[in-house]
């Protein structure tokens, strides 16, 4: 169902980003907030329209993936650490990306839930469900760990 998680990202000309926006997330549950409230600014500013609301879910999704799942142990983690987790939107004339990035080197893996009414286990579920297309990849060269992303199509304006 939710194969192959370890994609490409389909290619898409860095020159034509029409917008792009990051933010750091600090390593507490509070910044799945933060990370909506920055998505739907952003989102607003980009009039992105219909595909609004999937976007911001996704986003949701993803960062609270990342810190769930992705962090060290609170015993591992430094004050003098950057924040761990960063979202990247990026914007193309016909396609939109989320992208979150965070310090692990493992695979996202999808819950064997199918009870609908747990509260935890489907998010990349979810995921899957609202974006057009996902995957996963390992981040190369200085950096480290993984970016997970999320693309939109976009309806022509």
């Amino acid at each position: 169902m939710l194969e192959p998680l370890r994609q490409g990202l389909p290619p898409l000309d860095p020159a034509a980003v029409s917008n792009a926006a990051s933010c750091a997330l600090p390593a507490r549950l509070e910044a799945v907030r933060e990370a909506r409230q920055f998505t739907r600014r952003t989102l607003g500013q980009w009039d992105v329209g219909e595909r609004f609301d999937d976007v911001c879910l996704v986003v949701s999704e993803l960062v609270t993936n990342a810190l769930r799942h992705a962090l060290p142990s609170p015993a591992l983690r430094t004050c003098e650490q950057e924040p761990p987790v960063r979202l990247h939107l990026m914007r193309w004339t016909s396609r939109l990306v989320c992208a979150v990035r965070d310090p692990s080197h493992d695979s996202p893996v999808a819950g064997d839930s199918e009870d609908f009414s747990a509260e935890s286990g489907r998010g990349l579920f979810l995921v899957d469900s609202f974006a057009d297309s996902w995957g996963w990849h390992p981040l190369a060269g200085t950096l480290s760990g993984k970016v997970v992303w999320a693309l939109f199509r976009l309806p022509p304006a």
